[in-house]
């Protein structure tokens, strides 16, 4: 049912764990499916020096989690706010209609984050969704 390095990722996903001093902290959730993400991504000059998560999900959701991180490590804020979930889909060599809502989980926390830390809505903003 899924390609090669979808299940690679689900049995050995990258970038599992947390990042203790990180610029973003953001959850997010699919209530459809009870996917639960959160992401830890680390900054320096406007640059993605490290990306990690932990997930609550499926197979698909963990290896989306797991390729997207190790997709936006070393890419500027503005690369990575230009991933698509189709991208993500395409570098795990595809994924089933069903579960592309899983890339796009992976992907909106990525630009959700990004687009927070570049212009906080006001001061505290980023607690609001740690855990």
């Amino acid at each position: 049912m899924y390609p090669a390095i979808v299940m690679e990722h689900f049995l050995n996903p990258r970038n599992v764990g947390i990042i203790e001093d990180a610029e973003i902290i953001i959850q997010v959730g699919d209530p459809t499916c009870g996917d639960s993400l959160l992401l830890f991504l680390k900054i320096d000059n406007d640059v993605i020096s490290d990306a990690k998560f932990r997930i609550k999900g499926c197979g698909a959701a963990i290896a989306t989690s797991s390729m997207t991180t190790e997709m936006v490590k070393g890419k500027t804020l503005e690369e990575a706010l230009a991933l698509t979930d189709v991208q993500v889909a395409e570098a795990l060599g595809g994924l089933p209609d069903e579960k592309m809502h899983c890339s796009s989980l992976a992907v909106g926390a990525i630009h959700a984050g990004i687009l927070r830390y570049i212009s906080p809505q006001e001061e505290g903003a980023a607690e609001q969704n740690m855990p």
